[in-house]
């Protein structure tokens, strides 16, 4: 039996053109003499469409786009995801569903019936569980015998007791197609992207067809969706566990394989997790440019790392020629800071320009009665203004020229409150708002390392990080070292430990408990509530999953 992964990259509702990608895909399967071809999850609407789902007339016309599909598979088996109305009176209107449609016949739908909604998922919100799972359904192969397949969705196939220490979920919709004699599983997901996921998927199929000594399908999505990636790297894996057909992470990918005969796909999943982060990061620049229309970006380039990544990363998404740099010295900011930026723009490609910003700073100092910083923290107004300023050059420059504006916060900074609202947060996207500063310095290497020269000057990279919003200002001034402060964010965030838990694997209890009170405090969660949208690369990012009031009286007492 020939099976065909369709991996591909969808818009939120581009019914035309996600039906265009799917009917390639059919088309070159067919090509390939396959026998099944399989897509991702709610391909035909786009996954992330969010309240979109509750919209009376996506629920009325939720058939609309298999109607055009239908007829392109006459001889071959696709399953589609898509979505389709529920026709109960009580209940979300919509279920989540698999389409099987075969030699121009729709001849069944599977829904799903685990539905999320932890991190960046609200299944629930949107659609109603099939609460009587039976995903077993016969098709016919070219040539001619019947197959039994066992088909779920995403979710469905993540609850393995074998696999899995803890659970979320009683039952296990895959453990009942296989009680029930599928010859092979077909999983269909909208799995996003974060560190090590690509890793875990892979060990989690594996296992699985192992176990159940038959060959499962797992087939994800790829493609940027405001800030959540998903990576695709789907697989095939045969009776034994092996891994016979491996899709590239972060591309589209269509390729068709004999799940009988085949041998391991020796490609696998290369690199490591700083790549796959680059990768992702990428990613994201470029579909959230394309999806909304954007051809050009602009960023400021300060002369530090974070704004040095993000216009590596901006040029390589977009292409140098689209990128412009706009440098706008303060009279704070070094001598060096200007060359390094400089060097920068000549190593990558890209415009530059400078806009200075101290005779506005000036005028404005003076108009509102403020005395210039002459040190740290002296004066935060006076500093802040001088940030705010920037903002306003190069939100003037995006409206003008047409241009995404790209922010450069990192997380550790956003997590802490270290940034300006109006400031260096504007923007239309937050690149590095889910990259520690220890990760930033990793990917900068990376990308040198990789390209085989120095794309970031090692100069940026080895700077003491600063705002340079006031004489001789550095960030250890008013934060712990982020040797130190970024493996606690880590255990917070990503781990969702306690203060005792982190303070357990060997971190200080008073800076543990300086860290946490900080990034709780309701004046930075009301920072970080207006970021714009951010590119999502770990569990229980600063973005779409964390939800916390800006308005409350929590506090770490430290005991």
């Amino acid at each position: 039996m020939k099976v065909t992964i369709g991996q591909i990259n969808t818009t939120n509702g581009d019914f035309d053109g996600n039906i265009a990608k799917i009917l390639e895909a059919v088309e070159k399967a067919k090509t390939d003499g396959s026998d099944l071809i399989v897509f991702p999850e709610v391909v035909t609407h786009g996954y992330t469409s969010q309240d979109w789902f509750q919209d009376r007339d996506i629920v009325e016309h939720a058939l609309d786009s298999l109607e055009k599909i239908i007829p392109a598979t006459v001889g071959i088996t696709a399953v589609v995801g898509t979505i389709r109305p529920n026709e109960d009176t009580d209940g979300r209107r919509l279920y989540n569903s698999a389409a099987v449609i075969s030699n121009g016949e729709l001849i069944a739908f599977v829904d799903k019936s685990l539905l999320p909604e932890y991190d960046v998922f609200d299944d629930p919100r949107y659609f109603e569980p099939d609460r009587n799972p039976d995903g077993v359904v016969e098709i016919t192969a070219r040539d001619g015998k019947r197959h039994r397949l066992g088909v779920v969705v995403c979710e469905d196939f993540w609850n393995d007791k074998t696999f899995w220490k803890e659970r979320l979920y009683e039952n296990d919709p895959t453990e009942l197609v296989i009680r029930q004699n599928a010859e092979i599983v077909v999983a269909i997901n909208a799995s996003p992207y974060n560190k090590g996921k690509i890793k875990l998927r892979c060990e989690m199929v594996s296992h699985r067809a192992k176990q159940a000594k038959i060959p499962i399908v797992f087939v994800n999505l790829v493609g940027g969706n405001d800030g959540i990636i998903f990576d695709g790297a789907s697989l095939i894996a045969d009776s034994q566990g092996d891994i016979i057909l491996q899709a590239p992470a972060f591309q589209e990918f269509v390729e068709t394989v004999e799940i009988d005969d085949a041998l391991p796909d020796s490609r696998g999943i290369t690199g490591g997790e700083i790549a796959a982060i680059r990768d992702a990061l990428v990613l994201g620049v470029r579909d959230y440019a394309r999806k909304n229309n954007f051809k050009k970006a602009v960023l400021g380039l300060s002369g530090g790392i974070d704004s040095a990544l993000v216009a590596a990363l901006t040029a390589e998404a977009i292409g140098a020629e689209n990128l412009l740099c706009v440098m706008m010295p303060s009279p704070f900011s070094s001598e060096g800071s200007v060359k390094d930026s400089e060097k920068l723009i000549e190593n990558i490609g890209c415009e530059g320009r400078i806009e200075p910003i101290s005779d506005a700073f000036q005028v404005l100092l003076n108009q509102l009665h403020l005395n210039k910083p002459t040190k740290g923290g002296e004066n935060l107004a006076a500093e802040n203004m001088q940030s705010r300023l920037r903002g306003v050059i190069l939100m003037a420059i995006s409206n003008a020229e047409g241009r995404l504006l790209v922010s450069t916060g990192n997380k550790s900074e956003l997590a802490v409150g270290y940034c300006t609202l109006y400031g260096d947060t504007n923007g239309g996207l937050a690149v590095l708002g889910d990259c520690l500063k220890t990760e930033v310095w990793a990917i900068s290497r990376y990308i040198n390392e990789s390209a085989g020269r120095e794309i970031i000057p090692n100069a940026i990279i080895d700077k003491r990080p600063s705002a340079e919003l006031a004489p001789n200002q550095f960030d250890q001034d008013s934060l712990p070292p982020y040797e130190l402060m970024d493996p606690i964010l880590h255990l917070y965030f990503e781990n969702k430990f306690s203060p005792g838990e982190i303070i357990e694997r060997g971190h200080d209890a008073k800076l543990v408990y300086e860290i946490l009170n900080k990034v709780e405090h309701p004046s930075n969660e009301f920072k970080r509530q207006q970021l714009p949208p951010t590119i999502i690369i770990s569990k229980n990012a600063i973005g779409v999953g964390r939800r916390r009031p800006i308005t409350h009286k929590y506090r770490r007492l430290q005991k």
